[in-house]
């Protein structure tokens, strides 16, 4: 969120940080809106003695109750050509006024930021998901899957315009295994695969490799 704003903020575009982070703590960046006024994950542990997965998930419910209300009332404080930058707990996605970044548990396993999202978009928010993946991802074939799966959990679930961005890039020493994955051969990536699996999922490789392709 940080670079995002700092980039915004030189293009001369009206940015706003908005945290959905329960247990976030420190930003380098202003936020315009917190969830933690509404709730945080601290005291939802103690009170609830819920572990940290179970007390996200109330957390996040939580704030879907109060779509109309906190929400609302933040959202009006905005102008139609303002971006709104959402930073959830871990995913990412842009939205024309909006971004989100967040874990995948919320896109994949319960509804909570789906209905988020079709909240925002009948208060006519013009939304586009940009998944963020970190570039490890692709210097193993087995990450590589398991990231578009992730990826393609997320698209699913929301339903939105989505882009894919590779994050860290600094990160990654050996330029060509971008060029391999950015734009991959299906049956390589289904041979490396075979060498890393038992030969009892090949049938399952086939169909991941024609899923991701």
């Amino acid at each position: 969120c940080s670079s995002l704003y700092q980039h915004c903020e030189t293009l001369g575009r009206s940015i706003h940080i908005v945290n959905l982070d329960p247990a976030a703590e420190n930003f380098d960046y202003p936020v315009a809106m917190d969830i933690r006024e509404l709730i945080s994950l601290d005291d939802v542990m103690e009170e609830l003695g819920l572990g940290p997965n179970g007390g996200l998930i109330y957390c996040m419910e939580h704030l879907e109750d109060n779509l109309d209300d906190w929400l609302n009332e933040e959202l009006d404080n905005y102008l139609d050509d303002d971006y709104l930058v959402f930073d959830c707990p871990g995913i990412s996605f842009a939205w024309m006024r909006i971004y989100f970044i967040g874990q995948i548990e919320l896109f994949s396993h319960v509804p909570v930021l789906r209905n988020f999202v079709e909240h925002l978009k009948r208060k006519n928010f013009n939304v586009c998901a940009v998944y963020l993946l970190d570039s490890q991802f692709i210097t193993d074939v087995t990450k590589y899957v398991s990231g578009c799966m992730a990826s393609l959990s997320a698209m699913v679930q929301l339903e939105v315009p989505h882009i894919n961005i590779l994050s860290k890039m600094d990160l990654v020493t050996n330029k060509r295994d971008v060029e391999n994955y950015l734009d991959p051969e299906p049956h390589h990536l289904l041979s490396e695969l075979n060498e890393r699996m038992a030969p009892r999922f090949k049938k399952l490789n086939k169909s991941l490799i024609e899923l991701v392709r």
